[in-house]
């Protein structure tokens, strides 16, 4: 009997067609998860920063929409066991020739979040601008948001993307540019119970809505947008995957009806050779999967050194992802390779050694 190895080897057009066709489908399966996955780590990771608990405007669907009066700090503030209050602004506004960047007004007691590496944090009518905006902007001594034009303080660095690709500046100058008072406060707390602390936030105005920082991210709208965005996506490239795997079988199945015919005359079950059709497929889905997380990685590399993002887009391969698209690769390469392996299987023997021999 022909080894897996040896027909794939005996079929490489169409192995590797099959191989290409599955490297796509895995690879675009890695990059649309692994590109959303960024999204929400970033944005959590810097929620996180100094939350313990996340205040907003009650019923928003957006933090960028929300807007609560920048007063309610100092109250929250005076809660027994709340250690500090940052207060944040949140916005997106054209920067000089940048069509979109992210600017984030914050409380003074914040900057200290923001690594300088040049320059220093900025007073009334100034910013600090993340490196990846220096390097884009040729390091301005101005910029000009909304309109009004502020003097460059400072160039800080950060790890989180949407941070390192935006603008800082104080409260007072954001809350003119965005015409409001504060988009939310992050509380940080010494060690204690969480809810307890937030009910007596949300007590403070029936305008607000305090969680912890775990309970906010998990029911976060846009959060669960780009998740099922993500998914749907996915699943498109999941199947997109099988229908190319079943027409390339189709075809490796048709070729070697000879093959097939004389296995059923020499005693093989229809199963052994919808086993030997799996295996082989299983082999090419295997190296098909290697070769499509080392291609995300480098993919993903090059869309975070790229300029023109401005470091807001930063896959995540994480090692739950990686083990869920390998089970997926596998099921792809199962199922699409089942129906030509029962088709091969249940064929007259007879008839498939005619056929091949009338070719």
């Amino acid at each position: 009997m022909v080894t897996p190895i040896k027909a794939l080897r005996k079929n490489r057009l169409k192995t590797m067609l099959i191989f290409i066709s599955m490297v796509v489908s895995i690879c675009a399966i890695f990059l649309i998860s692994a590109i959303a996955n960024g999204v929400v780590t970033m944005y959590s990771t810097m929620l996180k920063t100094d939350g313990d608990i996340i205040v907003t405007q009650k019923g928003i669907s957006d933090t960028f929409f929300s807007d609560i009066n920048r007063s309610l700090g100092l109250k929250i503030e005076k809660i027994e066991n709340v250690k500090k209050v940052n207060t944040l602004i949140l916005g997106a506004s054209p920067v000089n020739n940048l069509p979109i960047v992210g600017i984030y007004g914050v409380s003074k007691n914040r900057f200290e979040n923001y690594r300088l590496i040049r320059g220093k944090y900025p007073d009334l009518h100034e910013v600090m601008v993340g490196e990846k905006i220096n390097n884009i902007l040729q390091t301005p001594k101005t910029v000009t948001i909304s309109k009004k034009e502020f003097k460059v303080s400072g160039v800080y660095k950060s790890d989180i993307g949407f941070e390192d690709g935006g603008v800082v500046i104080g409260l007072e100058d954001a809350s003119s540019i965005f015409h409001k008072s504060a988009s939310l406060f992050l509380v940080t707390l010494d060690d204690i119970n969480k809810q307890d602390i937030s009910a007596q936030i949300n007590a403070l105005d029936d305008g607000i809505e305090a969680k912890t920082t775990d309970e906010f991210i998990d029911n976060y709208n846009q959060f669960k947008i780009i998740k099922i965005s993500s998914d749907v996506i996915s699943f498109l490239a999941f199947l997109m995957g099988i229908l190319g795997i079943v027409s390339m079988m189709s075809m490796v199945v048709n070729d070697r009806k000879v093959e097939f015919g004389i296995m059923r005359s020499l005693g093989f079950s229809s199963r052994a050779i919808i086993i030997k059709l799996i295996t082989e497929t299983l082999i090419v889905a295997i190296l098909a999967y290697l070769c499509a997380i080392a291609l995300s990685y480098l993919i993903l590399d090059a869309i975070g050194h790229m300029e023109k993002f401005q470091g807001y887009i930063n896959g995540d391969i994480t090692p739950s992802l990686a083990i869920s698209v390998f089970f997926i690769s596998i099921i792809m390469a199962t199922l699409g390779s089942l129906l030509p392996a029962i088709w091969a299987s249940r064929v007259d023997p007879m008839s498939l050694i005619l056929q091949g021999g009338a070719r």
